[in-house]
């Protein structure tokens, strides 16, 4: 059953890296300096599971000697490695597949380990109990989340949350109940943490970060949402005229031009 759900959460993100590569928000400065505060300064290793296309891996560059991605849909990381291949192959940095519980690392090889938007497609306590594995004594776990949708306007904000609620609701009538996928709950992360016994400290952070946004960038965040996919790939076409007129409203509230948004994010941290 559980290798079932595993497949189905991979399955999900299938077929559109390069759409959530365009739209979704680059992991902010300030993971790095809250993490690294953590730990008590420079990381060596930084591992980075359900990486995606890399947009909280590369954030590392500059800041470890060594970091490994780990992403087990093909899809996603091709999007990460096409990026690798374009600023010229760095050593230091990896993309792997494989699956959190089953990151295929030497005991005690990583001072940083982190989630990114992907902690809730993890069977938790599996996960958690591998991390404690690859984590060195007083590294640092962080599962990190940013709030859907960031904060704009309003009334625009309310079209996307019935859009996507919508989406959701006809990916799930369409596709069949053994292609569902499974997300645990995110305000449980910390519970779930706690609830490990792994960890000698725990806690929750909240920061955020601004980003310039246009229209298309702000319907993409919808589109890129692994519900409004699901739906898409089930032939949901009466979805259509909604997403036209979600794309209308925004394109009339930004005017043509880019706005500031707002991404409140929420992290979930454990000391070992």
């Amino acid at each position: 059953m559980l290798e079932h759900i595993r497949e189905n959460n991979v399955e999900r993100f299938m077929g559109f890296g390069s759409l959530y590569d365009e739209n979704r928000p680059h992991a902010p400065k300030e993971v790095v300096a809250l993490l690294t505060a953590y730990l008590g300064g420079r990381p060596e290793t930084v591992v980075d599971v359900g990486c995606g296309t890399g947009l909280s891996t590369f954030l590392w560059l500059d800041e470890a000697e060594r970091i490994v991605g780990v992403e087990p849909s093909d899809d996603m990381r091709a999007v990460s490695l096409a990026k690798w291949e374009a600023m010229g192959r760095p050593d230091k940095l990896q993309f792997v597949k494989r699956l959190s519980h089953q990151l295929e690392l030497p005991d005690a090889s990583a001072d940083i380990i982190t989630c990114s938007q992907s902690f809730h497609w993890m069977e938790p306590q599996s996960t958690l109990t591998e991390f404690a594995r690859v984590l060195r004594p007083g590294g640092v776990f962080a599962a990190y989340d940013y709030d859907w949708p960031p904060v704009v306007d309003g009334e625009i904000e309310l079209h996307y949350d019935l859009l996507t609620a919508k989406a959701d609701k006809i990916g799930k009538k369409l596709a069949p109940e053994q292609q569902h996928a499974h997300r645990w709950n995110k305000f449980e992360h910390l519970q779930q943490i706690q609830n490990s016994g792994l960890f000698r400290y725990s806690r929750e952070l909240v920061f955020h970060q601004w980003e310039m946004c246009s229209a298309d960038r702000f319907a993409g965040f919808a589109l890129s949402q692994g519900g409004f996919q699901t739906a898409l790939k089930q032939g949901a076409s009466e979805l259509q005229p909604e997403v036209n007129a979600f794309r209308e409203r925004v394109d009339w509230k930004f005017e043509g031009g880019e706005k500031p948004v707002l991404f409140g994010y929420r992290m979930r941290i454990g000391v070992i």
